[in-house]
This record gives structure tokens, sequence and C-alpha cells, in this order.
């Protein structure tokens, strides 16, 4: 009686391919190399507008750099805050200041990734979509705290110019 399950058994798994040989090769959206210029350059030149000396960084899907963009004058410290803002987009698929209210809000179990390596908690951080998927993030660093850049400072300026960018190359991210 055990031995007819077992044939059964060994006649489904024969039937069924292996996982492991059935893809060898997978296909990534990510973002271009001219198209990350692009978005920089967009960015700084709003930034520029309300006068900000801001760093830019512009990661690929994959987390690694495309683009970093340092505003002469932005401070030493701006290079490395724009990649952790556009880590933390990339790596949470939402903006980094988004990331930052769900992790020091009411959600105690967020408050582990904060010890991770390039995580932030500032806002300035966005992804890049391509539809629904995720093909890159910017990261922003330098626009002044309190009153900067005419909405509201606190990261938010850096992200009203990474948004900027996005705006700018939106119409190669569709299709």
């Amino acid at each position: 009686m055990i031995r007819i399950p077992c044939l059964l058994l060994a006649a489904v798994l024969a039937a069924v391919p292996c996982a492991a040989g059935a893809q060898s090769l997978v296909t990534e959206r990510s973002l271009s190399a001219n198209a990350a210029m692009e978005l920089a350059s967009a960015a700084l030149e709003a930034c520029r507008k309300h006068g900000s000396q801001v760093t830019i960084t512009v990661l690929d899907h994959a987390g690694r750099t495309k683009v970093v963009l340092r505003d002469d004058g932005s401070n030493p410290h701006s290079v490395e805050h724009s990649f952790r803002k556009a880590y933390t987009a990339l790596t949470y698929r939402m903006p980094s200041g988004q990331y930052g209210k769900r992790a020091t809000g009411s959600f105690p179990a967020s408050h582990g990734p904060l010890h991770l390596a390039h995580i932030t908690t500032a806002a300035g951080g966005l992804p890049i979509r391509a539809g629904n998927t995720v093909v890159g993030a910017i990261g922003i660093s330098g626009t002044p705290g309190a009153g900067g850049a005419g909405s509201g400072g606190g990261g938010t300026a850096d992200e009203v110019c990474a948004q900027a960018g996005i705006d700018r190359i939106a119409k190669g991210l569709e299709g």
C-alpha cells in the first residue's frame, strides 16, 4: 500500500521541471547612464534656482552608483548623506523621509534596520520607477534646513529637487 503513494509522488516529481534548471538568466530593468546624468542635472538645476548647493547621488536598480554630482560649495558630508538617502529609498522602495517617519513612529520593529549600513531617516531620497518596477533611486543632500528652498526644509526641499529630476526623465521611464 505504501508503494502506490511513493510511485505517484515519483511520477509527479518527474513531471515537474527542476526549479534550478528552469531559468539560468534574468533580465532586469535599470536606469541608463544618460538618464542618470540628465536626472542629476535637472535636480541640480532645480536646487540652484533656490540658491542651494547640494550633492546628488543616483543609484541603479542594484544599488550601484551611476552618478554623483557635487555642486561647488556643497558641504563635504553631503556626499555620504545623498548616497544614504538614495540607498534607503531604493532599499525600501519608498521616499527616505517616509521610511524615516515609519521608523521613528509607532512601528518599534522598524528600528532595527536603522543599525544597517547606509540607512537614514532623512527626507531627500526617492525611488525611480518605470511602471511598478524600481529601476533606481536619487538622493539629494544640502538644501538649507527650516525654510530652505521654499518647501519647509528638513530634507523636503531636497525631495522637491529630486522630484524635478525624475519629472525630467519621466517620459523615458514609460513602456
